[in-house]
């Protein structure tokens, strides 16, 4: 059932980094000594698990070689970000005597030197029992106490043949639960005694059999495997992640439980491939940073050898890069584990903790009194909470999808609410909010410098055409405030604008010369809040996007924006004093301030 892959070279600075230490266990006390290339960071973003599947052909009576199986582990106790290696059973083929002992002394290779978790497979036990077989072979070595002196290991079953592990990887802690080959009524008691003994902590389920795979890679739970997912995984929303071996090909699918979030089912078993999968790990690479997880799989056996030694099958196999073999999985952290982490999200701030020395302008959405998803009416006031007159109101620029109000925020906004804008292109623009015609804002000129910050949230998946949507603007044509230098003079003399790649821009026409120095962004992320700041100190403007510089910030001159008594618009940008485009996604608390502030002022911080 397995497919040949075309070759490709692994990029090994990707895979081989250097070693920088281990995770130091549930007390998280220094790194051991063993630990030979410095102290594993328990703080930094980004972190692997290393998932070894079955084993059995390498231990297989006399038939076997445990060789690759070194490699692999030499290579977890080198690497500098692995905090934990989890198997997935079937460590032998047969669970003789002989094999178990063969793979026991193997494994010793990564006792007290590397923290990791094992279980039984069905080839290593008595397949038609559960885990109250009492004694076996695969016990006598793979038994609690081997673990004991382990500082991930956080205790076992009465049986023996379950077990938790509690790691700290990424700046918090997860639980990792070894599950036996089949659970008896008291392995699942067990199981969900250990849940709720560690209820804030995300969990990853480990066990040999839950789902299999058809040939493109679609995972279905197994009989015994809708067991588990209905008496363990569906109702305990902590359990983000399970793993399985036992059916080959791999594959994979994500379930909805019953606090409606995702759960990623994975299948990875690679005893069909060259060398009984040659000790091969599948490497999940956490970026808790970037709210991914990257999945690669790949033989270090094969990677440790002089490439111009490597056979044809060895070059093939070093690394699989089929859809279900290298992918990512786009989990956003904090807000998957905010119902059971017991982190209290930040209470809303109320506007005068906001209200700096200078702040022209400050609005925000959760005064109007509406519930999630309503409409928000044509002539509906949003008030100036600086309280200079600069209030908005709510405008139709065209046909489309109503304004809606949205509890939706930026997890550091002080207001928790924001508005919906449904905006397209002509005719279908949608809504703006606007000031007055005589509003102190229209005319502000900014000399001593500003910021301007916002917190937007753009759609996923980002449908339709919205290129140049327009967020923040001044109305008006650059043309009639003698403005010539630019692209054209029916662009406004201010504006905050998002290009067909998601960049964003800001152009300005500052006061002091015939000039538009404008800034670009990186490409926007979807589905996720952002806080982007405006800062201009009067000589120059810089853009920060989540308290982070952005490369494409102009060195040209800049001093205050030239402002023509024309009304501030969010939601869309003038062409030629039209609108042809209105915002599509969210946007949440404005703040304008007639100064530069530094980051830490901004709308992001708490005081």
């Amino acid at each position: 059932m397995s497919q040949r892959l075309p070759r490709r070279a692994l990029l090994q600075t990707a895979v081989a980094a250097p070693a920088a230490g281990l995770l130091v266990g549930s007390t998280f006390e220094a790194a051991p000594a063993w630990a030979n290339s410095g102290k594993f960071d328990v703080d930094d973003p980004r972190f692997s698990i290393a998932v070894l599947p079955d084993t059995q052909y390498l231990f297989d009576e006399d038939s076997s070689d445990p060789e690759p199986l070194r490699a692999t582990f030499r290579y977890l106790r080198e690497s500098s970000n692995i905090a934990f290696m989890t198997h997935l059973g079937d460590v032998t083929e047969h669970g003789s005597d002989h094999e178990i002992e063969l793979a026991s002394k193997t494994f010793k290779d990564l006792d007290g030197k590397f923290p990791y978790s094992v279980l039984a497979g069905n080839h290593d036990i008595n397949g038609s029992t559960t885990d109250q077989r009492g004694t076996s072979a695969y016990l006598k070595a793979f038994n609690p106490k081997r673990f004991a002196a382990s500082r991930t290991f956080g205790g076992a079953s009465p049986d023996g043949y379950n077990s938790y592990h509690v790691i700290k990887a990424g700046g918090r802690q997860w639980l990792v639960l070894a599950l036996d080959w089949r659970l008896s009524d008291a392995g699942f008691a067990w199981a969900q005694s250990v849940l709720d003994r560690h209820k804030t902590l995300p969990a990853i389920i480990t066990t040999h059999e839950l789902a299999y795979a058809d040939d493109n890679g679609t995972a279905y739970l197994s009989g015994y495997g809708q067991q588990i997912w209905d008496r363990l995984i569906r109702k305990n929303d902590q359990i983000f992640l399970s793993l399985n071996g036992h059916y080959w090909p791999p594959g994979r699918t994500v379930l909805t439980n019953d606090a409606g979030h995702d759960v990623h089912v994975h299948i990875t078993n690679y005893q069909d491939r060259y060398y009984g999968g040659a000790g091969m790990i599948r490497d999940y690479a956490f970026d808790v940073a970037r709210g991914v997880i990257d999945v690669s799989t790949y033989s270090p056996w094969f990677l440790a050898k002089d490439p111009a030694k490597r056979t044809a099958l060895e070059e093939e196999t070093i690394e699989l890069t089929g859809p279900v073999d290298r992918f990512s999985l786009e989990i956003d952290f904090d807000a998957r584990f905010a119902g059971f982490s017991g982190v209290v999200p930040p209470a809303p701030r109320p506007a005068s903790a906001v209200l700096l020395r200078d702040t022209v302008a400050y609005w925000r959405f959760d005064g109007l009194g509406l519930a999630d998803g309503a409409t928000v009416a044509n002539g509906t006031v949003v008030r100036d909470l600086a309280k200079r007159g600069n209030d908005l109101t709510v405008q139709s620029i065209g046909a489309g999808a109503p304004l809606l109000a949205s509890a939706d925020h930026h997890p550091g906004a002080p207001a928790h609410a924001s508005l919906r804008f449904n905006g397209g292109k002509s005719p279908d623009r949608g809504s703006i909010l606007a000031t007055s015609a005589h509003a102190s804002l229209n005319s502000l000129t900014f000399e001593s410098g500003y910021t301007i910050e916002a917190f937007i949230k753009l759609p996923a998946p980002f449908e339709g055409d919205h290129s140049w949507m327009g967020i923040l603007s001044w109305q008006g044509r650059s043309g009639d405030a003698g403005k010539t230098s630019g692209w054209s003079q029916d662009e406004p003399t201010c504006s905050v604008n998002l290009s067909g790649e998601r960049f964003l821009q800001y152009v300005v026409y500052p006061n002091d010369r015939d000039a538009d120095p404008t800034s670009w962004s990186h490409a926007l992320p979807m589905g996720r809040w952002m806080h982007i700041a405006i800062v201009n100190d009067s000589r120059r403007t810089t853009i920060y996007i989540d308290g982070s510089k952005i490369a494409r910030n102009p060195t040209q001159a800049s001093k205050g924006i030239t402002t023509m008594g024309k009304p501030f618009t969010i939601g869309a940008t003038q062409f030629a004093e039209k609108f042809g485009q209105g915002f599509y996604g969210w946007i949440g608390d404005v703040r304008i301030t007639a100064r530069a502030l530094p980051a830490r002022d901004f709308l992001t911080t708490t005081h």
